[in-house]
């Protein structure tokens, strides 16, 4: 079975502004891969990109997914896609991607035949982040805030270096508190029943207690030479902490940048990774029929 071509449309959320022009609201651009049998409730999985990336990065995970049966949806998150303008919000206030992904859930129920007891989250980089988020992880608000007002070095970002330097010249050290307040709280949405990470990042940014209570099942795959991600510091600190989680390295040889769709995958990682998500979430909601 073949994979369904991607229908794209730019969905809105009245209830965040577009930050570049307040006067309008956050636009979730989508690519979605409709079941099969459109008729048949499916189970659904939502993917989210890497910083500074855009949806299509992961096309090689959807079609995988969508050709064994399941609804696929992906989004460019606002304001740190490659498809649009970058902005440091979109850089820096990293929980309104889980938000993006809740929306695009309401769309998918309210649009097709959803199978609500399988619907399971899939992100690579800031996308893996992304999926623990949905599933519960925090933000460490202390650590935010010290990244935020300079005091701690922020995760490397080669799509936006300087990016606090701008953050910090747009926002005063009283309006990023109270910012950093509001996204250090849960954006867990039940609905969510698992999660898949590739190369995850800003381990070192989340409150441990959040990860520790994570009950979904939740996979963690990595490369051994990432120097964007380096798993110490991020891979396996999802793994170590959330209890249900389970995961590998995909070799000593693959790189962050390997599991973007655009990029040589010298190594087969994508994949490799492609049916360990498969075989995941198969196990997880029993295959599609």
């Amino acid at each position: 079975m073949a994979p369904q071509p991607p229908a794209v449309a730019t969905l809105y959320d009245a209830s965040r502004p577009h930050w570049s022009t307040p006067s309008r609201v956050r636009p979730i651009v989508t690519r979605i891969w409709a079941p099969p049998e459109p008729d048949v409730p499916a189970p659904a999985i939502l993917l989210s990109h890497g910083t500074g990336g855009a949806a299509e990065d992961l096309d090689w995970l959807a079609e995988q997914l969508n050709t064994a049966g399941y609804l696929v949806a992906a989004v460019d998150h606002h304001g740190n896609n490659a498809n649009d303008e970058y902005l440091v919000e979109g850089f820096a206030f990293v929980w309104e991607r889980p938000r993006d992904l809740s929306f695009l859930l309401d769309h998918l129920i309210e649009s097709y035949e959803v199978d609500s007891t399988r619907i399971g989250g899939a992100g690579f980089s800031l996308g893996g982040y992304t999926v623990a988020a949905i599933l519960g992880a925090r933000i460490d608000r202390a650590v935010t805030q010290a990244v935020f007002h300079g005091a701690l070095q922020a995760p490397e970002v080669p799509e936006f270096p300087g990016f606090i330097d701008v953050l910090r010249a747009s926002y005063s050290d009283e309006q990023l508190a109270a910012i950093v307040r509001d996204g250090a709280q849960s954006f867990a949405d039940p609905r969510i029943r698992a999660g898949f990470a590739i190369a995850p990042a800003i381990g070192r940014m989340l409150e441990i207690g959040s990860l520790e209570s994570i009950t979904a099942p939740f996979r963690v795959r990595w490369g051994g030479a990432d120097d964007i991600a380096p798993p110490e510091d991020n891979a396996l600190v999802y793994l170590d902490a959330i209890p249900t989680a389970t995961g590998e390295s995909v070799g000593p040889d693959v790189g962050h940048y390997d599991f973007r769709a655009e990029n040589d995958d010298p190594h087969g990682a994508r994949l490799r990774v492609a049916a360990d998500a498969l075989g995941f979430f198969d196990s997880v909601f029993d295959a599609p029929t």
